[in-house]
């Protein structure tokens, strides 16, 4: 279905909610860079996802860049500090769609280097900088999959 890409992340129980997302939907998780925790099987069972053994799953340990220069695609990448809802985007099958770590997200190098594929969770109370990232990974999925049954049913 999708291509979920976590920069850096560190919280196990959220990539774990993320990897059930991605087997769910048939999707696979690609987690890049330095991981805030272990992928050993205890922690990872412990993040609540004992059938990690199932998820379609890669660890790239380069950086997001050099990630990006070795596979080519549609990148649609997600941060708080865009302007761009994200139902602008029309969704394909295999598109990669890129979200931050749960401390500082994307980081303005990699924000300002896609300005045309950066795109926004819209929230309506101001207080709350950000939503959880399986929560958000979970909106944008869905979202591509309503779209892509959508065309089907066309």
């Amino acid at each position: 279905m999708f291509k979920i890409v976590l920069v850096e992340p560190l919280i196990p129980p959220n990539t774990g909610s993320t990897g059930r997302l991605a087997l769910a939907t048939e999707s696979e998780l690609i987690l890049i860079g330095k991981l805030g925790f272990h992928t050993d099987e205890k922690t990872l069972r412990r993040a609540g996802l004992d059938y990690w053994k199932y998820v379609k799953w890669h660890h790239y340990e380069k950086d997001f860049f050099s990630f990006v220069n070795e596979h080519k695609g549609r990148y649609h990448l997600f941060s708080t500090h865009a302007t761009t809802p994200y139902t602008e985007i029309e969704f394909q099958a295999n598109d990669y769609l890129v979200f931050g770590n749960e401390d500082g997200g994307l980081g303005k190098e990699i924000i300002s280097s896609f300005p045309d594929s950066i795109y926004r969770i819209p929230m309506f109370d101001y207080r709350v900088r950000s939503l959880n990232l399986a929560t958000s990974v979970g909106i944008i999925v869905y979202e591509g999959i309503r779209q892509l049954s959508m065309k089907k049913l066309v």
